[in-house]
């Protein structure tokens, strides 16, 4: 199907809503429940024995490039990369499952953060199905 020069993506997004943006208290409220959760050291040096911080840097640029392709919402990315990083400070982690967790985690911040959230399927074609969609459902919580 060839698209015209008048088409436009016409995907729903939600509007801005200003009662959370303009309102002061709740901002402060995140960023007050946010100190207790964010990851106290340095991962790699006190808890995660097969990863090295240039490997995550390659999966968070893979990530960004997925998202970039796909033109998810600005807060996918950021929200993925928080899953990635909580989860490795509190998980070990091999190496071989590093990019199944970063897809998992843009799986998971796609659905909260998207009107037509990543599929599975999408993500294992981005991994050049190195990952199965059911390996990644399975990690994710999801449902066969």
């Amino acid at each position: 199907m060839e698209l015209l020069c008048l088409e436009m993506d016409t995907a729903i997004r939600a509007r801005p809503d200003p009662n959370l943006l303009c309102d002061d208290r709740v901002l402060q409220s995140l960023l007050t429940i946010e100190e207790q959760f964010i990851p106290q050291s340095s991962y790699f040096t006190c808890f995660q024995k097969d990863i090295q911080p240039y490997m995550r840097r390659m999966v968070a640029t893979w990530m960004l490039e997925v998202c970039e392709e796909q033109k998810c919402e600005e807060e996918v990315f950021p929200l993925a990369m928080n899953y990635l990083d909580r989860f490795l400070a509190v998980v070990p982690t091999k190496k071989c499952n590093l990019q199944l967790l970063g897809a998992v985690c843009m799986f998971l911040a796609s659905k909260l953060k998207e009107t037509r959230p990543l599929t599975a399927e999408k993500l294992c074609i981005y991994t050049d199905n190195s990952i199965k969609t059911h390996e990644l459902l399975v990690a994710g919580g999801g449902d066969l």
